[in-house]
Protein backbone atom coordinates (compact mmCIF):
# COMPACT_ATOMS: atom_id res chain seq x y z
CA UNK A 1 0.00 0.00 0.00
CA UNK A 2 3.11 2.42 -0.22
CA UNK A 3 2.22 3.38 -4.09
CA UNK A 4 1.03 6.91 -4.14
CA UNK A 5 -2.37 6.14 -5.54
CA UNK A 6 -2.86 3.19 -3.53
CA UNK A 7 -1.86 5.43 -0.43
CA UNK A 8 -4.87 8.09 -1.75
CA UNK A 9 -7.57 5.35 -1.77
CA UNK A 10 -6.56 3.21 1.24
CA UNK A 11 -9.94 3.21 3.46
CA UNK A 12 -11.85 0.21 5.13
CA UNK A 13 -12.92 -2.16 2.80
CA UNK A 14 -16.43 -2.22 4.12
CA UNK A 15 -16.28 1.55 2.73
CA UNK A 16 -19.49 2.57 0.64
CA UNK A 17 -18.24 3.96 -2.68
CA UNK A 18 -21.77 4.09 -4.49
CA UNK A 19 -23.51 7.09 -3.19
CA UNK A 20 -22.99 10.10 -5.35
CA UNK A 21 -21.00 13.08 -4.29
CA UNK A 22 -23.83 16.37 -3.62
CA UNK A 23 -22.14 19.74 -4.87
CA UNK A 24 -19.97 21.29 -1.81
CA UNK A 25 -18.90 24.77 -1.35
CA UNK A 26 -15.43 24.28 -1.04
CA UNK A 27 -14.64 27.68 -0.02
CA UNK A 28 -16.59 27.25 3.71
CA UNK A 29 -15.12 24.06 3.62
CA UNK A 30 -10.93 25.45 3.12
CA UNK A 31 -12.04 28.52 5.46
CA UNK A 32 -13.54 25.78 8.24
CA UNK A 33 -10.13 23.71 8.10
CA UNK A 34 -7.44 26.66 8.25
CA UNK A 35 -9.03 28.92 11.16
CA UNK A 36 -8.57 32.28 9.31
CA UNK A 37 -8.78 35.91 11.23
CA UNK A 38 -8.21 39.22 10.19
CA UNK A 39 -6.88 42.50 11.64
CA UNK A 40 -6.97 46.13 9.79
CA UNK A 41 -3.73 47.96 11.41
CA UNK A 42 -2.71 51.19 9.58
CA UNK A 43 -5.08 53.58 7.68
CA UNK A 44 -2.84 55.72 5.19
CA UNK A 45 -3.65 59.00 3.94
CA UNK A 46 -1.06 60.39 1.90
CA UNK A 47 -0.21 63.10 -0.74
CA UNK A 48 2.05 62.25 -3.68
CA UNK A 49 5.17 61.55 -3.26
CA UNK A 50 4.88 58.37 -1.14
CA UNK A 51 6.23 55.22 -0.53
CA UNK A 52 5.38 52.53 2.21
CA UNK A 53 7.63 49.29 2.17
CA UNK A 54 6.40 45.73 4.03
CA UNK A 55 9.15 42.85 5.06
CA UNK A 56 8.64 39.68 4.48
CA UNK A 57 5.38 38.41 6.73
CA UNK A 58 5.62 35.43 8.87
CA UNK A 59 4.47 32.37 7.63
CA UNK A 60 1.34 32.64 9.14
CA UNK A 61 0.31 36.02 8.24
CA UNK A 62 -1.07 37.40 4.90
CA UNK A 63 -0.96 41.24 4.19
CA UNK A 64 -3.37 42.84 2.90
CA UNK A 65 -4.49 46.14 1.15
CA UNK A 66 -7.80 48.27 0.24
CA UNK A 67 -7.05 51.08 -2.05
CA UNK A 68 -9.92 53.26 -0.73
CA UNK A 69 -9.34 56.35 -2.72
CA UNK A 70 -6.89 57.42 -5.40
CA UNK A 71 -4.22 55.22 -7.31
CA UNK A 72 -0.79 53.21 -6.17
CA UNK A 73 1.70 51.11 -7.39
CA UNK A 74 2.63 47.94 -5.73
CA UNK A 75 6.00 46.08 -6.29
CA UNK A 76 7.72 42.80 -5.70
CA UNK A 77 11.17 44.03 -5.33
CA UNK A 78 12.67 40.22 -5.39
CA UNK A 79 10.83 40.09 -8.84
CA UNK A 80 10.55 43.32 -10.08
CA UNK A 81 7.03 42.73 -11.14
CA UNK A 82 4.64 45.58 -10.40
CA UNK A 83 0.81 46.55 -10.71
CA UNK A 84 -1.15 49.47 -10.76
CA UNK A 85 -3.78 49.94 -8.13
CA UNK A 86 -7.04 52.15 -8.16
CA UNK A 87 -9.75 52.82 -5.99
CA UNK A 88 -11.65 49.79 -4.95
CA UNK A 89 -8.32 46.65 -5.57
CA UNK A 90 -8.11 45.00 -3.03
CA UNK A 91 -4.92 43.26 -2.74
CA UNK A 92 -3.95 40.03 -0.83
CA UNK A 93 0.17 38.16 -0.69
CA UNK A 94 -1.17 34.91 0.71
CA UNK A 95 2.84 33.84 0.23
CA UNK A 96 3.19 37.15 2.38
CA UNK A 97 6.38 38.48 -0.02
CA UNK A 98 8.19 41.72 1.06
CA UNK A 99 6.50 44.31 -1.43
CA UNK A 100 6.93 48.20 -1.74
CA UNK A 101 3.51 50.19 -2.56
CA UNK A 102 4.53 53.80 -3.38
CA UNK A 103 2.67 56.47 -5.98
CA UNK A 104 4.79 55.46 -8.98
CA UNK A 105 6.27 59.13 -9.46
CA UNK A 106 9.49 58.16 -8.77
CA UNK A 107 10.13 60.97 -6.20
CA UNK A 108 11.76 60.84 -3.25
CA UNK A 109 8.82 60.80 -0.38
CA UNK A 110 8.60 63.35 3.10
CA UNK A 111 8.28 62.03 6.52
CA UNK A 112 4.96 60.47 7.62
CA UNK A 113 3.42 60.81 10.69
CA UNK A 114 1.90 58.33 12.70
CA UNK A 115 -1.01 58.10 15.36
CA UNK A 116 -3.02 55.45 17.34
CA UNK A 117 -6.28 55.94 18.34
CA UNK A 118 -7.99 54.32 21.32
CA UNK A 119 -9.33 51.19 18.93
CA UNK A 120 -5.45 50.19 18.46
CA UNK A 121 -5.79 51.39 14.44
CA UNK A 122 -3.04 53.42 13.34
CA UNK A 123 -3.07 56.32 11.54
CA UNK A 124 -0.48 57.50 8.80
CA UNK A 125 -0.29 61.01 7.02
CA UNK A 126 2.01 63.15 5.04
CA UNK A 127 2.37 67.14 4.39
CA UNK A 128 2.95 65.97 0.67
CA UNK A 129 0.52 67.85 -1.46
CA UNK A 130 0.01 65.44 -5.06
CA UNK A 131 -2.68 63.29 -5.77
CA UNK A 132 -3.97 62.21 -2.48
CA UNK A 133 -4.08 57.97 -1.34
CA UNK A 134 -6.38 56.75 1.32
CA UNK A 135 -5.99 52.73 1.50
CA UNK A 136 -6.27 50.45 4.45
CA UNK A 137 -3.41 47.82 5.45
CA UNK A 138 -3.43 44.70 7.48
CA UNK A 139 -3.09 41.32 7.50
CA UNK A 140 -4.50 37.79 8.66
CA UNK A 141 -3.79 35.06 10.42
CA UNK A 142 -3.91 31.54 9.29
CA UNK A 143 -4.03 28.80 12.34
CA UNK A 144 -0.92 26.36 12.30
CA UNK A 145 0.29 24.25 10.27
CA UNK A 146 -2.32 25.43 7.68
CA UNK A 147 -0.42 28.08 6.23
CA UNK A 148 1.21 25.22 4.00
CA UNK A 149 -1.80 25.28 2.31
CA UNK A 150 -1.65 28.67 1.79
CA UNK A 151 1.68 28.89 -0.09
CA UNK A 152 1.07 25.89 -2.04
CA UNK A 153 -2.03 26.59 -3.42
CA UNK A 154 -2.63 30.16 -3.55
CA UNK A 155 -0.43 32.78 -6.10
CA UNK A 156 2.04 35.00 -4.85
CA UNK A 157 -0.83 37.88 -4.86
CA UNK A 158 -4.01 38.21 -5.85
CA UNK A 159 -5.96 41.61 -6.85
CA UNK A 160 -9.57 42.02 -6.96
CA UNK A 161 -10.88 44.79 -8.64
CA UNK A 162 -14.16 46.46 -7.33
CA UNK A 163 -14.27 49.26 -9.34
CA UNK A 164 -16.48 47.69 -12.40
CA UNK A 165 -13.44 47.72 -14.70
CA UNK A 166 -11.30 45.56 -15.44
CA UNK A 167 -8.92 47.53 -17.99
CA UNK A 168 -5.39 45.76 -16.91
CA UNK A 169 -5.43 42.05 -17.63
CA UNK A 170 -5.33 39.53 -14.77
CA UNK A 171 -7.45 42.22 -12.89
CA UNK A 172 -11.10 41.18 -13.02
CA UNK A 173 -14.15 43.33 -12.03
CA UNK A 174 -15.70 42.43 -8.74
CA UNK A 175 -19.34 42.13 -8.23
CA UNK A 176 -21.52 45.37 -6.98
CA UNK A 177 -22.02 43.86 -3.36
CA UNK A 178 -17.93 43.29 -2.70
CA UNK A 179 -17.46 47.06 -3.88
CA UNK A 180 -20.49 47.95 -0.99
CA UNK A 181 -18.50 45.93 1.27
CA UNK A 182 -15.24 47.70 0.51
CA UNK A 183 -17.38 50.77 1.75
CA UNK A 184 -18.40 49.59 4.79
CA UNK A 185 -14.71 49.19 5.30
CA UNK A 186 -14.23 52.82 4.25
CA UNK A 187 -16.94 54.07 6.52
CA UNK A 188 -15.77 52.03 10.12
CA UNK A 189 -11.84 52.85 9.72
CA UNK A 190 -12.74 56.80 9.36
CA UNK A 191 -12.88 57.35 12.95
CA UNK A 192 -13.44 56.68 16.50
CA UNK A 193 -16.54 55.35 16.15
CA UNK A 194 -17.87 53.00 19.03
CA UNK A 195 -17.30 49.32 18.43
CA UNK A 196 -15.29 49.85 14.83
CA UNK A 197 -12.53 48.53 15.38
CA UNK A 198 -14.28 44.73 16.19
CA UNK A 199 -16.08 45.28 13.01
CA UNK A 200 -13.45 45.56 11.54
CA UNK A 201 -11.35 42.75 12.32
CA UNK A 202 -14.97 41.09 11.51
CA UNK A 203 -14.95 42.17 8.39
CA UNK A 204 -11.56 41.78 7.43
CA UNK A 205 -11.84 38.03 8.32
CA UNK A 206 -14.79 38.29 5.90
CA UNK A 207 -12.83 39.48 3.24
CA UNK A 208 -10.53 37.08 2.93
CA UNK A 209 -13.44 34.12 1.41
CA UNK A 210 -14.88 37.05 -0.11
CA UNK A 211 -11.62 37.97 -2.49
CA UNK A 212 -10.98 34.14 -3.09
CA UNK A 213 -14.90 33.70 -4.13
CA UNK A 214 -14.96 36.74 -6.56
CA UNK A 215 -11.51 35.40 -7.84
CA UNK A 216 -11.92 32.00 -8.53
CA UNK A 217 -14.99 33.23 -10.39
CA UNK A 218 -13.32 35.38 -12.45
CA UNK A 219 -12.05 32.94 -15.13
CA UNK A 220 -8.68 34.95 -15.23
CA UNK A 221 -6.91 33.18 -11.59
CA UNK A 222 -3.46 31.94 -11.60
CA UNK A 223 -2.42 28.22 -11.58
CA UNK A 224 -3.44 26.46 -8.08
CA UNK A 225 -6.71 26.50 -6.11
CA UNK A 226 -8.55 29.75 -7.13
CA UNK A 227 -8.12 28.41 -10.92
CA UNK A 228 -9.03 25.08 -10.21
CA UNK A 229 -12.49 25.81 -8.99
CA UNK A 230 -13.51 28.39 -11.64
CA UNK A 231 -12.75 25.28 -14.14
CA UNK A 232 -16.58 23.53 -14.69
CA UNK A 233 -15.22 20.27 -15.65
CA UNK A 234 -12.73 20.24 -12.87
CA UNK A 235 -15.75 21.42 -10.20
CA UNK A 236 -17.12 17.92 -9.44
CA UNK A 237 -14.02 16.47 -8.19
CA UNK A 238 -13.08 19.44 -6.09
CA UNK A 239 -15.92 19.01 -4.32
CA UNK A 240 -15.55 15.56 -3.83
CA UNK A 241 -12.38 16.13 -2.65
CA UNK A 242 -13.42 18.74 -0.03
CA UNK A 243 -16.76 16.93 0.71
CA UNK A 244 -15.56 13.55 1.44
CA UNK A 245 -11.51 13.32 2.27
CA UNK A 246 -11.77 10.21 3.77
CA UNK A 247 -13.51 8.52 1.07
CA UNK A 248 -11.42 6.08 -0.38
CA UNK A 249 -10.97 8.13 -4.24
CA UNK A 250 -9.10 6.82 -7.11
CA UNK A 251 -8.41 8.36 -10.25
CA UNK A 252 -10.90 6.67 -12.23
CA UNK A 253 -13.51 7.53 -9.73
CA UNK A 254 -12.44 11.05 -9.86
CA UNK A 255 -12.26 11.32 -13.81
CA UNK A 256 -15.67 10.02 -13.94
CA UNK A 257 -17.28 12.43 -12.21
CA UNK A 258 -15.72 15.29 -14.60
CA UNK A 259 -16.90 13.00 -17.32
CA UNK A 260 -13.02 12.25 -18.71
CA UNK A 261 -11.18 9.77 -18.79
CA UNK A 262 -8.58 9.05 -16.37
CA UNK A 263 -5.18 10.45 -18.49
CA UNK A 264 -7.51 13.61 -19.52
CA UNK A 265 -8.69 14.09 -15.99
CA UNK A 266 -4.89 13.61 -14.55
CA UNK A 267 -3.32 16.12 -17.50
CA UNK A 268 -6.42 18.92 -16.62
CA UNK A 269 -5.95 18.56 -13.17
CA UNK A 270 -2.22 19.01 -12.69
CA UNK A 271 -2.11 21.97 -15.63
CA UNK A 272 -4.77 23.75 -13.67
CA UNK A 273 -4.05 22.97 -10.15
CA UNK A 274 -0.14 22.84 -10.61
CA UNK A 275 -0.36 19.43 -8.43
CA UNK A 276 -1.70 16.43 -8.70
CA UNK A 277 -5.39 15.19 -7.59
CA UNK A 278 -3.34 13.25 -4.96
CA UNK A 279 -1.66 16.19 -3.74
CA UNK A 280 -4.15 17.91 -2.94
CA UNK A 281 -6.11 15.08 -1.61
CA UNK A 282 -3.57 14.28 0.88
CA UNK A 283 -2.93 17.77 2.24
CA UNK A 284 -6.53 18.24 2.43
CA UNK A 285 -6.63 14.54 4.62
CA UNK A 286 -3.49 16.00 6.66
CA UNK A 287 -4.86 19.25 7.54
CA UNK A 288 -8.12 17.85 9.15
CA UNK A 289 -5.79 15.54 10.93
CA UNK A 290 -4.03 18.13 12.16
CA UNK A 291 -7.36 19.61 13.58
CA UNK A 292 -8.35 16.52 15.01
CA UNK A 293 -5.05 16.03 16.82
CA UNK A 294 -5.32 18.83 18.77
CA UNK A 295 -8.61 16.97 21.06
CA UNK A 296 -7.28 15.16 23.95
CA UNK A 297 -9.70 12.29 23.26
CA UNK A 298 -8.54 11.50 19.90
CA UNK A 299 -5.66 9.15 19.31
CA UNK A 300 -3.30 9.18 16.58
CA UNK A 301 -4.70 5.45 15.23
CA UNK A 302 -8.30 7.05 15.50
CA UNK A 303 -7.29 9.87 13.86
CA UNK A 304 -5.83 7.81 10.63
CA UNK A 305 -8.52 6.16 10.37
CA UNK A 306 -11.00 8.88 10.48
CA UNK A 307 -9.42 11.25 7.42
CA UNK A 308 -8.77 7.85 5.42
CA UNK A 309 -5.70 5.69 6.57
CA UNK A 310 -6.72 2.28 7.75
CA UNK A 311 -2.09 1.40 7.91
CA UNK A 312 -1.15 4.39 10.93
CA UNK A 313 2.35 4.00 9.70
CA UNK A 314 1.45 5.73 6.36
CA UNK A 315 -0.77 8.03 8.11
CA UNK A 316 2.70 8.74 10.11
CA UNK A 317 4.56 9.00 7.56
CA UNK A 318 2.51 10.83 5.14
CA UNK A 319 1.69 13.43 8.28
CA UNK A 320 5.32 14.00 9.12
CA UNK A 321 6.15 14.64 5.14
CA UNK A 322 3.35 17.26 4.38
CA UNK A 323 3.57 19.02 8.23
CA UNK A 324 7.36 18.59 9.00
CA UNK A 325 6.73 17.06 12.43
CA UNK A 326 5.39 13.61 13.34
CA UNK A 327 1.69 13.38 14.85
CA UNK A 328 2.98 13.13 18.03
CA UNK A 329 5.21 16.11 18.10
CA UNK A 330 2.13 18.27 16.68
CA UNK A 331 -0.03 17.08 19.17
CA UNK A 332 2.36 18.27 21.80
CA UNK A 333 3.26 21.68 20.16
CA UNK A 334 -0.40 22.39 19.73
CA UNK A 335 -1.06 22.18 23.19
CA UNK A 336 1.74 24.53 24.29
CA UNK A 337 0.41 27.23 22.56
CA UNK A 338 -3.06 26.71 23.58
Amino acid sequence: MDAPLKMMVERSEDSDQSSPVSHVDWLSQLVQIITITGRPEVRCAYGAPWRVAWDQAATHEIPYHIVLKGRAVIEDPETGTTKSLVAGDIVLLPHGSAHVLHDGSGKEPGPTRERRDASGLTFSDNDDVGERLDMLCGRFFIGAPHDRLIRNYLPTNLVVRTNGSDDEAGIESASSHLANFVRLIREESAGDRVGGYAILNALSSALFTIVLREASKSGQAPKGLLALAGHPRLAPAISAIFSEPARPWNLPDLAALCNMSRATFMRHFQDTLGRSAVDLLIDIRMSHAANELKKPTMTTEAVAELVGYQSVSSFRRLFADRMGMTPGEWRRLARQVR
